[in-house]
């Protein structure tokens, strides 16, 4: 069974789709660090300069790329990056800033679509993103479409970077930042954020973490087979 949740940025799609993963018992697969980590790598290479992306330098670079997940000690999903856990420097606003415009380049969603199917052969997951129920798993058993207030998403990714050290950041640029990744992932010509047609809504503008846990688990065992 493939559970796909996509949405905007900040409105929990990760949160939702760890817990849903641990509570059915199945993987869970986080997309959205799969092009931070590329993103990541044009910054670590000095592709991003003044607000420019080498596109091509990153391209040539793709086969020299390897993408993993494995178990920290308290059971969480962590990003690998060519053997190096790169968690934490991928949650940064540097990468927040980036991460869009490396994901609109036609050959890495090439290459990180293929690998995404690659891993629901054969087994049961949750997968959250951008394009999951209509690109990469479009015959999925259940397609959440994730959405908030944009003030709320802006506090929420502000909390989160507060907490991971970031002290100088403000609020108005989270928001902006927000509006603008909005704005770049509806608008990319390759597999821009759309809401599948039998996808199910989840606002969860005004709904606690635990209350949104509840409606997506509930849809979960509806649709299991």
């Amino acid at each position: 069974m493939i559970i796909a949740i996509d949405g905007f940025s900040s409105t929990g799609k990760s949160t939702v789709a760890k817990r849903l993963a641990q509570a059915l018992e199945f993987i869970y697969v986080d997309t959205g660090a799969m092009y931070r980590m590329v993103a990541l790598v044009a910054i670590r290479q000095g592709w991003v300069q003044d607000g420019y992306l080498d596109e091509a330098a990153l391209v040539n670079h793709l086969p020299n790329i390897s993408l993993d997940f494995q178990r920290g000690l308290q059971g969480e999903n962590l990003a690998v990056l060519n053997g190096e856990v790169v968690e934490v420097d991928i949650r940064t606003m540097e990468v927040n800033r980036i991460v869009s415009r490396v994901s609109s380049i036609p050959a890495v969603r090439r290459q990180l679509v293929a690998q995404q199917q690659r891993m629901g052969q054969g087994q049961s997951l949750v997968m959250d993103g951008r394009d999951i129920g209509t690109v990469v798993f479009p015959h999925a058993e259940l397609k959440i479409f994730m959405t908030a207030d944009s003030d709320i998403r802006a506090a929420r990714r502000l909390e989160e970077l507060r907490a991971k050290g970031d002290q100088t950041v403000t609020l108005a640029e989270v928001k902006s930042n927000l509006l603008q990744r909005d704005a770049q992932d509806q608008g990319r010509l390759d597999s821009p954020l759309l809401q599948a047609d039998d996808a199910r809504i989840l606002d969860n503008s005004d709904i606690s973490p635990d209350e949104v846990f509840q409606v997506a688990f509930e849809w979960a065992q509806e649709a299991r087979p």
